[in-house]
């Protein structure tokens, strides 16, 4: 079975803010960050249990990490249904508010 994924609207924001980012300091990089992105969340669309909880207490609460160079992405997720993911959050590792 395929999953549907989709961005929540703050998601969304994420990755306008991290192209913008990257946009400005490494043009080269930019479309080799959203296609190791895109290609993380597709990975969902198949194997929603396989990523780390984020909160013992809500198993459908969820953490995909993402290599891209010396560090990468993480995608918060949440898995709504029994054919629905929602990626709720985008954020670089070398973020200061990522844990």
């Amino acid at each position: 079975m395929s999953w549907r994924v989709r961005y929540s609207p703050a998601a969304r924001d994420d990755l306008k803010r991290l192209y913008g980012f990257l946009l400005e300091h490494d043009t080269v990089a930019v479309r080799r960050a959203l296609s190791a992105i895109i290609k993380g969340a597709e990975l969902l669309r198949e194997f929603p249990f396989s990523c780390r909880k984020l909160d013992p207490k809500n198993p459908l609460l969820r953490e995909l990490l993402v290599s891209f160079g010396v560090s990468g992405y993480a995608l918060q997720y949440e898995i709504e249904d029994e054919h629905t993911i929602t990626i709720l959050a985008v954020r670089h590792q070398r973020e200061d508010d990522y844990h």
